[in-house]
């Protein structure tokens, strides 16, 4: 019986598929980037910061001075540890949010961190702690 003519383009494409593997697969030990030497390896860093394959000068050598290598991150400058804000929110139960003067931003508190009471629309001063949550207000003071 004879083959279907799919069954006869099925096996052209698979013999397509063998000579194309195997001219690959020469070109691969044609081309072999194996057994570089060590010198062609080699990359070296130029003044700006950019990788080249040219090694640097001896005359433009900068000396590096120990004592200003910073290991880690940068330094946070320090920030005004009391805030003050307005408490724009105060609910029954015994939390709220105080407004903060300088970044509009909300903060939460709960009234456990008041040393006196206070209700919506009062000044206070304040200091920022970051919870689970997000930050909230603690040591809590009316500004009279």
């Amino acid at each position: 019986m004879a083959d279907s003519f799919s069954k006869k383009e099925n096996f052209k494409k698979k013999i397509q598929k063998q000579k194309e593997k195997a001219m690959r697969r020469e070109d691969r030990k044609t081309n072999n980037n194996k057994g570089k030497g060590f010198d062609e390896m080699l990359l070296y860093v130029d003044t700006n910061g950019q990788l080249t394959s040219t090694p640097p000068d001896g005359d433009e050598r900068e000396e590096i001075n120990p004592e200003n290598i910073q290991l880690g991150a940068a330094p946070i400058a320090e920030e005004e540890i009391r805030k003050s804000g307005i408490v724009t929110f105060f609910s029954e139960k015994g939390y709220g949010f105080i407004t903060e003067d300088r970044t509009k931003e909300n903060v939460f508190f709960h009234t456990n961190n008041c040393a006196h009471p206070v209700k919506k629309g009062n000044k206070v001063s304040f200091e920022k702690e970051r919870s689970a949550k997000g930050f909230s207000a603690v040591d809590i003071q009316l500004i009279k």
